[in-house]
């Protein structure tokens, strides 16, 4: 971080708005009127319109202890263009609003707008709009995102039938497991301040967690090939949960196959420093941003040419329930243990 401090009160709200967006580059031309008036003004030429917002609060979200700001801005896009991708739409725009402390100087809020300025990039959206303000407590971050789908092409999670395959992207559990390293280094920190952290050979786990990323190529890759999911959403709060609510909202049951459930090798080996079991951590872990979705059997075919897919089980009559079957055999039901935002973990 820039050892230089100027203070933000200096520059009045009006004053930091523009200091901070001043060298935004309009990347869509649905972006009529961005930042710099009473409103933005957008034409999606016809699409329809997906809208998503999400609060970050220090304390609750995320921990300045071990949450470099450039990571945290890139982070507070990405959560959010994750969830216009899981209605199968592409985010076109985005407006951050935050309230701060006087203890972040304007070079502090320079290095936060970088990663809000590299996700924007990253995923082709424009910052059209937000709003600055003190607050009296931490940092809080409020971010809307806007997308556009083609009319009858969003998805929902109320469409999974019986009978339709159950898929996850990418790998699950890493994020959960690389705040427990962030969190065991700052416990040691505060009680031995003159003690390095021990993070060696965990890049991949900790990189999930401080800057995950959206699953753009999923949505390229299900356009491309044709597929229109039955139901979707992404994978926020641990792949049980997720599963639940897709059950519930769907109206059917499911059977999953823990052999199925994609894990990467570095989140095992360090699932099993702590002593836990890696399945666990993927089925109740959460912030893994994946994308969980149902579609027909008949699309099998085009799934196996995409090695980012897993196909983890199958939907069934909701009088059947939700269950998984373990790799030893057994069938359990799938409870949800994952992250709730009115509890801590």
């Amino acid at each position: 971080m820039s050892e230089q401090h100027t203070d933000v009160s200096s520059m009045g709200e009006f004053g930091l708005i523009h200091h901070l967006t001043k060298n935004i580059d309009i990347q869509n031309v649905s972006t009529i009127l961005g930042v710099g008036d009473d409103a933005a003004v957008i034409d999606h030429f016809g699409k329809q319109t997906v809208i998503t917002t999400d609060l970050l609060l220090e304390g609750v979200h995320f921990d300045l202890s071990y949450t470099p700001l450039k990571h945290l801005g890139y982070k507070s896009v990405v959560v959010n263009v994750s969830d216009i991708y899981a209605m199968n739409a592409i985010p076109t725009q985005i407006t951050l609003s935050i309230g701060l402390s006087n203890r972040f100087s304007l070079e502090a809020l320079e290095e936060f707008y970088e990663g809000v300025y590299a996700a924007c990039d990253q995923y082709g959206v424009d910052l059209v709009g937000g709003d600055t303000c003190t607050s009296k407590k931490g940092f809080v971050i409020s971010v809307t995102a806007i997308g556009e789908v083609a009319p009858d092409k969003y998805v929902k999670r109320s469409g999974a039938k019986k009978g339709d395959l159950l898929c996850c992207t990418g790998d699950l559990g890493a994020a959960y497991v690389g705040l427990l390293f962030l969190e065991r280094e700052k416990r040691i920190f505060l009680e031995s301040p003159g003690v390095q952290p021990d993070l060696e050979g965990e890049a991949y786990v900790i990189g999930r967690l401080l800057k995950p990323e959206a699953r753009k190529d999923i949505i390229q890759f299900l356009a491309d090939s044709d597929i229109q999911p039955t139901s979707m959403m992404d994978i926020s709060d641990g792949l049980s949960s997720e599963i639940l609510h897709i059950c519930e909202q769907s109206g059917v049951g499911c059977q999953i196959y823990e052999e199925k459930i994609p894990v990467s090798e570095d989140m095992k080996a360090a699932a099993y420093k702590f002593e836990i079991d890696p399945t666990a951590c993927a089925l109740s872990g959460g912030e893994d941003y994946e994308l969980l979705f149902t579609l027909p059997q008949s699309e099998y075919d085009k799934l196996v040419l995409n090695e980012q897919i897993s196909v983890i089980g199958y939907m069934t009559e909701a009088s059947e329930g939700a269950h998984i079957i373990t790799k030893g055999g057994n069938k359990h039901a799938i409870t949800a243990q994952g992250w709730n935002a009115f509890k801590n973990r």
